[in-house]
């Protein structure tokens, strides 16, 4: 006979699980809809594949992991993608989820299957790899991912490989009726883990109030070397550091993994998932949930798709909601109470239940703590649930870690001896919740004082550079200086000689428009006003025929503009009569005088130009483009050799992407005219 060793604190609860095991497992059938919510288990939700109107098929991926931590999900039925949109799921808090919602065709179509009966001949990567991608996550916990699970530290060595069959909470069946009716499956299983994980041994734990299942798992496993262990019955032995406790002794260390003492423990409705996965190649898409409660009038376990909104099971069970007074996902003491009815059944529902009031009560209001120590006596992790309260009801989180918070797995012994009916595992929930929002919160700050602080060192580092270049000009200035010195030219400070540059151009451009006459002045003002008085005309024409509000406006503009031609062509013309030399008689006969030749030109000027076609005027334009993109993209390249400094670098770069716009402007105009001609 094995050992069988206890746990601290521990309580007997009444069981009520007779009612639910008196008939087969049955089909819960195929709803209308399915709603499947892209997170559950433990870790990064998965991430949609498909989209809102496609058809898919059973057993194919709507959802990718995303993330080590995370599985794919798979259509538990073959149906039309309806929506991908947030809808209420089963969590203590009541909260909304993003969810794939399949309107289903009653088809129930499989996607090809193909299993690997030899899975033996298969890498462990490879086996893990299966397990993972048929999206399988523990079913009788917190569904953490089974394929990370099984993916142990590379030199750890695995002693012993636990299947859980304990099934400690009052009115869940699921695991009980599985093993009754399908101990081959389980021990199937069991022979593929013990393959990946090799253990020293395999054991699989029961509690004895479960007699058939202990008789079928023990005709099962004949001439196998898995063990069948009974153990009496305690809430909550099923606890895996609790089980673990049970069957070895060893007892997991605080923050610590149970294959941190050389042990990997599954459950077995996880086995018989891993089972249909290898052999069969079907992913996870139902599962055994027990439906029980007085309020339903035929308390039974359904095989039950994946995303069955919890109405639909209900119904098949005879569901009565006038004598019930609060539905509640899970059992009586690690359940929650849901807020409606079309809340789905997700790969972690073992148990719907729906009790009347005088079942299972409402809870009297809580009183104060009177510190009698019952619930240190029942916890069994044993924690100071009194302290945690305390600490809780406070905020006081720092200390909360200090006592362990995160080994509570909010079993609800503590509760349920409370003589003050303090809902102690309620305040447990939300301060972890609190924790993890607030490690969340450190971790966001904690990245983005990284990015500020890369950020920081970024820009001191271009301003280093910028430095060095302008420090190596400066050397390579005076070298050049020095260089002209040596070989006899004259001495000067180099700046000082671009600025006396400078100066001589300036002095140029000032003589230069000195030595330019009034009557060259008075010229230049006839034929800018000319061209400014066509323009206007111009625009004027197209408001005209557009019938544009501007009309008024532009031809105000065109009178001024002619006005002032015709100020600007009399003042020519009195400055060449004031400034003429004196003429013989016959050069006195001739018909024109300067002025009247620059009016001649500028309307010669005119004229050449407004004879041009649009297409000549575009390629003309297109021309002085490119022109001034040569002359900005020699100039650029010059100012790079002789690193110039970054702003008039990019100052010219500038110009030049510019330049280019504009030339790309002007090449679409000489194609659309030259098209119209």
């Amino acid at each position: 006979m094995r050992k069988i060793f206890d746990f601290h604190g521990g309580i007997h609860p009444a069981e009520n699980k007779h009612q639910s095991v008196r008939t087969p497992i049955a089909s819960a059938g195929i709803p209308d809809q399915l709603i499947l919510p892209l997170s559950q288990h433990i870790g990064a939700p998965a991430a949609p594949v498909v989209s809102v109107g496609d058809k898919v098929l059973k057993g194919q991926v709507i959802a990718e992991p995303a993330g080590f931590v995370s599985v794919p999900l798979h259509a538990p039925s073959s149906g039309t993608i309806a929506a991908i949109e947030d809808r209420q799921i089963a969590h203590p808090s009541g909260r909304a989820a993003r969810c794939i919602v399949i309107d289903t065709d009653g088809q129930d179509e499989w996607v090809p299957l193909q299993g690997t009966p030899e899975y033996d001949s298969l890498e462990k990567a490879e086996l893990i790899s299966l397990i993972r991608n048929a999206g399988i996550a523990g079913m009788g916990g917190a569904g953490f991912p089974s394929a990370v699970k099984l993916s142990v530290k590379p030199g750890t060595h695995i002693e012993t490989l636990i299947l859980n069959g304990t099934e400690c909470e009052p009115y869940i069946t699921a695991d009980d009726i599985l093993m009754r009716e399908r101990a081959e499956h389980i021990i199937a299983g069991a022979r593929i883990l013990t393959h990946l994980v090799a253990p020293g041994e395999t054991l699989i734990g029961v509690e004895d109030n479960k007699p058939e299942g202990i008789s079928a798992l023990q005709q099962a496993a004949e001439g196998t070397d898995i063990q069948i262990v009974v153990f009496p019955t305690k809430y909550p032995s099923g606890g895996e550091k609790q089980l673990i406790e049970i069957l070895t002794g060893k007892q997991v260390p605080s923050g610590g993994l149970p294959s941190d003492v050389g042990i990997v423990c599954q459950n077995v409705g996880t086995a018989v998932a891993i089972r249909d996965a290898v052999l069969e190649g079907k992913p996870l898409v139902s599962r055994i949930t027990t439906v029980t409660g007085e309020s339903v009038a035929e308390p039974q376990n359904f095989e039950t798709l994946i995303g069955t909104p919890m109405s639909h099971l209900l119904a098949r069970a005879g569901y009565a909601p006038d004598k019930n007074n609060r539905l509640i996902m899970g059992g009586p003491m690690m359940g929650f109470t849901v807020p409606q009815a079309e809340v789905p059944i997700v790969k972690t529902t073992n148990c719907v239940l729906a009790p009347t009031e005088a079942e299972l009560p409402t809870p009297p209001p809580a009183q104060a703590c009177i510190r009698c120590g019952t619930c240190s006596e029942a916890c069994p992790a044993s924690l100071l649930p009194q302290q945690m309260f305390w600490f809780a009801q406070g905020q006081e989180f720092e200390k909360l870690e200090q006592h362990n918070l995160f080994d509570c797995i909010e079993c609800g012994a503590c509760s349920y001896v409370c003589p003050s009916h303090i809902p102690l595992v309620q305040y447990y929930r939300a301060s972890k919740a609190d924790i993890l929002q607030q490690r969340k919160d450190a971790e966001k700050s904690e990245y983005s004082l990284k990015r500020f602080e890369a950020r920081q060192e970024r820009l001191a580092r271009e301003e280093a550079e910028k430095e060095a270049k302008r420090a190596a000009r400066k050397k390579a200035a005076e070298a050049k200086a020095k260089l002209a010195a040596e070989q006899g030219a004259t001495e000067e400070d180099p700046i000082q000689a671009a600025i006396e540059r400078a100066k001589a151009k300036k002095a140029a451009q000032a003589d230069a428009s000195a030595s330019e006459s009034e009557g060259d002045k008075l010229e230049k003002a006839v034929v800018t006003t000319r061209k400014r008085l066509d323009t206007a005309t111009t625009k004027l024409e197209a408001a005209k025929a557009e019938g544009s509000d501007l009309v008024d406006a532009l031809q105000t503009g065109v009178d001024k503009t002619r006005a002032k031609l015709e100020a600007a062509e009399k003042a020519l013309q009195d400055y060449q009569q004031a400034n003429a030399a004196p003429q013989e008689e016959p050069a006195a006969a001739e018909p024109a005088d300067a002025a009247q030749l620059a009016i001649q030109r500028a309307m010669a000027a005119r004229e050449a130009e407004a004879s041009k076609s649009p297409a000549e005027k575009a390629r003309e334009n297109l021309a002085k483009l490119e022109t001034r993109l040569s002359k900005t993209e020699a100039k650029l390249a010059e100012s790079k050799a002789a690193a110039d400094e970054e702003k008039i670098i990019s100052a010219l770069e500038s110009t030049v992407e510019r330049l280019k716009g504009k030339i790309e402007d002007a090449r679409a105009a000489v194609t659309e005219t030259e098209g119209a001609n």
